[in-house]
């Protein structure tokens, strides 16, 4: 039995304050532990995986990947078929006639083009903006939009005015007909959809799985749009996203939302595949200490913690290990099939130490570096000097971190994308440890031995390890570079706020690709990007991404998109990537199925079905077989 860390008592009241309130949750089917709070259900604003997983339940997409197989790909959705043009730059999508709102209205074409408009606004800000300028006139009307919002406050100013409601609304009315005139997407009618991209992009059916890509029901989120009068942006009232008030068109509704205590889910009835549903209700309980999380699963309080990242993870893979030892050969047996891992706990005896998993994941854990002219309180940064971040990058030893400090099997990264987790794209080498070249870095841009240099801020949250990482990293620069650091922890939203506003000298991230092409992480430092939070700008990287986008030939693109990641990790390092992910769940293979060990680790929650409850086919579902990776020695431990 493992030891907690902290003392049974208080992690009980810990659970019992985040699970059980004065008003009971209903009793669910399935409950699970979700990464972070929800924090929004609004499409256009989300970028945070745990808001991502609840949109994802709750809306549904032209069409979604199948999670399922090793191709992760793309089947039909809200759209039963669709069209490509010859030249790859026409999509025609034909909506399903069965496709319904929770409310029992149909789910139409334009509520496409509705809610695209809002991810494309330069009034919501929205972090993938970036993927409607995709589409033709994309990019040209987000010029405009936000030139014209320049604009009016510039002329505002002029006047002496505060505000212009007339003018503001004349605006708004201009925009509209600019984008229903102009915008490459259009409802041709209510079940017919027809989108003409700028350029080719082959990855495009793939996006559209994407929850930026998803529907809203019009008439209700227009009902709690104004236009602000001050600055003429169009805003919304965010309660449309709430119970009893919010429509959905996915597999389930949310009917209850009591922030920061917990959500709870149902089957939408009017979901125009419920028949695949085998669940009825879905519980996700705000859980924030990790240690609390464990416990909760191992009380029976919930069914899947979807992210382990206690500080004795590493002891329980290795009791993992133990038990795979124990099943000898049989265990092998198993894994020269080249089963699934899931499938092999499955067929496994029952036994506790088996309810953790760790999967290779789609995702790389980095440190940004604020890459902006001046910090924020107005001093040189002198970390806009490329010199200085690799200096940084080649004094932190990784493999100390991952060995160590993690111990979970993740491998060391050099670089932001998973090497092989592309087909076709090879990932450069990066950047080794090196902390006698990393001091002559540092001395050629201006600090012999660290002097004169700032004292260093490695601004972190207290969950999931991210403390420990920071005490690894300030220690290699302190003993290799000779600079001071200090250590600055915050809550999570204070954390968010202060990324995403560049108030910081240096920051943990993380990513996690959103779809099955290099981009996905390498337009993270794109001038401009809705996630570059580290405010890099490279015209030559820009232009090498531009390159790519208009390269018809796959090869030569993925050659070109080589030399990017090449480019910003051996010269430019405006992150510091330690390591590549593996995702640790606790569930029992034995009890459900529906979890998917594929490496991109999304999770449609609609496919839990619950062995023996009567309801669904009770069939397994998994990865098909493959052969056994060279290699593989079970450090993941299943």
């Amino acid at each position: 039995m493992l030891k907690l860390l902290v003392p049974f008592v208080l992690l009980l009241a810990l659970v019992g304050a985040s699970i059980v309130s004065d008003t009971p949750m209903p009793k669910s089917d399935f409950t699970f532990i979700n990464r972070g709070d929800v924090t929004t259900l609004d499409l256009a604003q989300m970028s945070w995986m745990q808001d991502i997983r609840a949109a994802k339940m709750v809306y549904e997409g032209l069409v979604r990947n199948d999670v399922f197989s090793r191709e992760f790909g793309c089947e039909p959705a809200v759209a039963e078929k669709w069209e490509i043009s010859p030249d790859g730059k026409t999509y025609t999508f034909h909506i399903r006639a069965d496709a319904k709102w929770s409310n029992g209205e149909p789910v139409k074409a334009s509520d496409f083009t509705f809610a695209w408009r809002r991810a494309l606004l330069p009034d919501t800000a929205a972090d993938y903006s970036g993927f409607m300028m995709l589409i033709k006139n994309g990019q040209a009307f987000f010029d405009w939009r936000a030139a014209e919002l320049a604009k009016f406050s510039e002329d505002l100013a002029k006047a002496g005015k505060s505000e212009d409601r007339e003018r503001a609304e004349a605006l708004w009315k201009t925009t509209l007909e600019k984008y229903n005139a102009e915008f490459g997407a259009k409802a041709v009618d209510d079940r017919t959809l027809v989108v003409e991209l700028e350029r080719p992009t082959p990855y495009f059916l793939d996006l559209c799985a994407f929850v930026t890509f998803y529907p809203m029901y019009e008439p209700l989120v227009k009902a709690y749009e104004f236009i602000d009068p001050q600055t003429a942006r169009v805003k919304t009232d965010q309660s449309w996203t709430k119970p009893p008030i919010a429509v959905f068109n996915g597999p389930m509704v949310l009917d209850l939302w009591r922030f920061k205590r917990d959500m709870h889910f149902a089957k939408n009835p009017h979901y125009w595949n419920k028949a695949a549903v085998a669940i009825d209700s879905i519980t996700i309980p705000t859980v924030e200490d990790p240690n609390a999380a464990v416990l909760a699963y191992k009380t029976g309080a919930v069914d899947w913690v979807s992210d382990v990242v206690v500080p004795y993870r590493a002891q329980m893979l290795a009791q993992k290990r133990q038990f795979y030892k124990e099943q000898g050969q049989k265990y092998l047996d198993l894994k020269a099939q080249g089963l699934d891992p899931i499938e092999i706990d499955r067929r496994l005896p029952p036994d506790p130490r088996a309810n953790i998993h760790a999967f290779p994941a789609f995702g790389t854990y980095f440190w940004n570096f604020n890459c902006l002219p001046k910090l924020p309180d107005g001093r040189d940064n002198p970390f806009r000097d490329a010199r200085v971040r690799r200096a940084f990058a080649m004094a932190v030893d990784k493999r100390a971190i991952t060995e160590d400090v993690r111990r979970t099997g993740e491998p060391v990264a050099t670089t932001l994308i998973p090497p092989g987790a592309v087909g076709g794209y090879q990932s450069p080498k990066g950047l080794a440890y090196d902390p006698a070249a990393a001091r002559k870095l540092l001395a050629e841009a201006g600090f012999p031995e660290g002097k004169g240099f700032i004292n260093v801020e490695l601004l972190f949250t207290k969950d999931g390890g991210h403390d420990l990482i920071a005490q690894s990293l300030a220690k290699n620069w302190q003993e290799n570079l000779g600079v001071s650091v200090t250590l600055v922890q915050k809550e999570v939203k204070t954390f968010r706020d202060d990324a995403k506003n560049k108030r910081y000298i240096t920051c943990r991230g993380s990513w996690y690709g959103d779809y099955g092409d290099p981009t996905t992480f390498l337009d993270l430092s794109k001038t401009g990007d809705g996630n570059n939070d580290r405010g890099y700008s490279n015209e030559y990287y820009d232009g090498l991404l531009a390159k790519a986008a208009n390269e018809a030939d796959a090869g030569k693109r993925m050659r070109i998109l080589e030399e990017a990641e090449r480019f910003i990790m051996d010269e430019e390092l405006p992150v510091l990537p330690i390591f590549h992910y593996v995702q640790i769940y606790m569930f029992d293979a034995h009890k459900f199925t529906g979890i998917s060990s594929h490496p991109r680790q999304e999770q449609q929650m609609f496919e839990v079905d619950i062995f023996g409850d009567g309801k669904g086919t009770d069939q397994p579902k998994g990865l098909p077989p493959r052969p056994p990776m060279k290699g593989d020695n079970d450090r993941s431990a299943g």
